[in-house]
């Protein structure tokens, strides 16, 4: 049930006392820790800087964790939403991406008001599958530079980023893969994967191999890229400003912002309510989708003009906060204040992370944001249209525009699904009399006279086909009564309607008779709206088969 975000709260914090305060402190201090790497790495791969990545958690926790449709949300940048930008900051610079943002958050807002929120739920599970393995390569491929310590050239998509780092570390000229880095990355990569959990509880794998790297870094004396100065400030230098918005320039690339502003809010929703339900499942309480969502489109539009990047929620935060023992969205808070005195306590030493040990925990986060057990199930059980659908998403992600990925993807779906359902099954069967005899059922008519159709499956353009075979061989057929059952027939459209159409108008040139038995209340409500029971005849309409075999 839907109630009004004041309702919510007062729910939520229905005999709330000092000891669910500490519970929700301590959450927050250990979302904070998990999110402070993914944070700063999530800045850099969007294009940004790794600051404008922590200054978008630290907004996205206070600000639409506070207005959250549930109190276990906690949203900040993520790596699918980074794929994404990282395309648009690289074609319109950082001004578009934070325009396009806006426009992102004004259409969630606008689904969430209009309380479309469950539409979302359409895009099938293979697709939303396919589109994060998609995401999970760009992420892992964006990283390679940074973990191999060179610099390619450009590329239009992830595929292409292969070959091309390959070519390059390879070429004659190119001075190879930098140890050093590899080195660095690695550290973190093992410490991510290998570190037992009763350790990792305690401090994330990400922050201990970040640590181990920096010791080894300083040690060392390397010279390996470091992320560079954290401003110790809220409102970043390079941010989205009146005077941007107010510029001509700005205005005449609106409409090609557009369509990145769709994938931007299509993905921003998806994510968010697929980590609402995630959540809701762990912890039995269920979220406010639409309120969800307009907090979600309300971060958005503020969170470009203090510098930081378009946020989601996240299931690894909020999951985080789960099982930490946070109970309220004052979680998602204290992780903010948590962020907040990070940035201006820890700013220096933030400063002199490597981008190598940054780019080993995304690398390890693209790794484990695949749905490893969907995947699977899908191929164990041999699903071949889910496989389909999942690979031709992930491959077009990878390949493609992400927004003509999910489009591709929706549109398999559908050819799949149509092509599924369209195999209608119609059987015609000799009446049986002694059977009939024995039910004491007395036929008015002989059975030569009788021909009796069983329909199974949907009467729609998908069974075209076979409706006008099956039309055609009646109109060959020259017994008197038609009989159809439609028992198994779920759902009708102007297919199925003209083959019932044209059945009748055969029968009635030829002096015979149509009737028709166990019409599903769907299938009857389309019949009357086209008056064809009106011409059929009421009478000529029953429950079952055998009562018409009484005529």
């Amino acid at each position: 049930m839907n109630l009004p975000f004041i309702a919510l709260i007062r729910q939520e914090f229905q005999g709330y006392n000092v000891s669910a305060l500490q519970k929700d402190l301590l959450a927050g201090i250990t979302v904070g820790a998990v999110a402070l790497p993914l944070a700063l790495a999530f800045g850099i791969a969007s294009g940004a800087d790794a600051a404008a990545g922590l200054v978008t958690a630290i907004i996205a926790g206070f600000l639409i964790g506070g207005l959250s449709g549930a109190p276990y949300q906690i949203s900040g940048p993520t790596g699918a939403m980074s794929a994404v930008l990282i395309v648009l900051a690289n074609k319109y610079g950082l001004d578009g991406m934070w325009v396009a943002g806006i426009l992102a958050g004004i259409l969630i807002m606008l689904v969430g008001i209009f309380r479309l929120g469950r539409v979302v739920a359409f895009i099938p599970r293979p697709v939303v599958t396919g589109f994060t393995s998609g995401i999970a390569i760009i992420i892992f491929v964006g990283q390679l530079d940074n973990l191999f310590g060179v610099k390619t050239p450009p590329a239009e998509n992830a595929l292409a980023k292969i070959f091309n780092t390959i070519a390059w570390l390879f070429s004659s000229p190119s001075p190879g893969p930098n140890w050093q880095t590899i080195l660095l990355g690695g550290i973190v990569i093992a410490a991510m994967f290998l570190l037992p959990k009763k350790v990792t509880k305690r401090v994330p794998g990400s922050l201990i191999g970040i640590a181990l790297a920096m010791g080894v870094a300083f040690a060392l004396q390397f010279q390996a890229p470091v992320i560079g100065e954290i401003p110790r400030t809220l409102i970043l230098d390079n941010r989205l400003t009146l005077a941007t918005l107010s510029n001509a320039r700005t205005w005449e690339h609106l409409p090609e912002l557009f369509v990145p502003a769709l994938s931007i809010a299509a993905l921003g929703a998806i994510e968010s309510l697929l980590c609402g339900a995630v959540a809701g499942n762990m912890t039995g309480k269920k979220m406010d989708d639409n309120q969800e969502l307009i907090a979600q489109g309300l971060g958005n539009i503020v969170i470009p003009f203090f510098g930081g990047v378009p946020a989601t929620a996240a299931i690894a935060r909020s999951s985080v906060g789960i099982t930490s023992g946070g109970l309220t969205r004052l979680t998602s808070i204290f992780h903010a204040a948590f962020l907040l005195a990070a940035a201006f306590l820890f700013a220096g030493l933030i400063g002199q992370i490597p981008m190598a040990a940054l780019a080993g925990v995304l690398m390890v986060t693209a790794i484990r944001m695949n749905e490893w057990g969907e995947i699977r199930w899908m191929f164990r059980h041999r699903f071949k249209s889910a496989i389909m659908a999942f690979l031709v998403t992930m491959l077009a992600t990878a390949a493609l525009d992400l927004t003509q990925a999910v489009i591709i993807g929706v549109a398999l779906s559908a050819i799949i699904f149509i092509n599924q359902i369209s195999s209608i099954e119609i059987t015609f069967r000799q009446v049986d009399v002694k059977q009939l005899e024995a039910r004491g059922i007395k036929l008015g008519n002989t059975p030569n006279h009788i021909r009796i159709a069983y329909l199974t499956g949907p009467m729609f353009f998908g069974a075209a086909a076979t409706l006008r075979k099956t039309a055609k061989d009646l109109e060959r057929d020259p017994r008197a009564v038609v009989i159809l059952s439609m028992r198994g027939v779920p759902l009708m459209d102007l297919s199925g309607l003209e083959f019932i159409e044209e059945v009748w108008e055969r029968q009635k040139q030829r002096g015979g008779a149509l009737l028709l038995c166990a019409v599903q209340p769907t299938v009857k409500k389309i019949l009357d709206r086209s008056r064809l029971t009106q011409e059929i005849g009421a009478e000529n309409f029953f429950w079952s088969a055998d009562q018409t075999k009484r005529l």
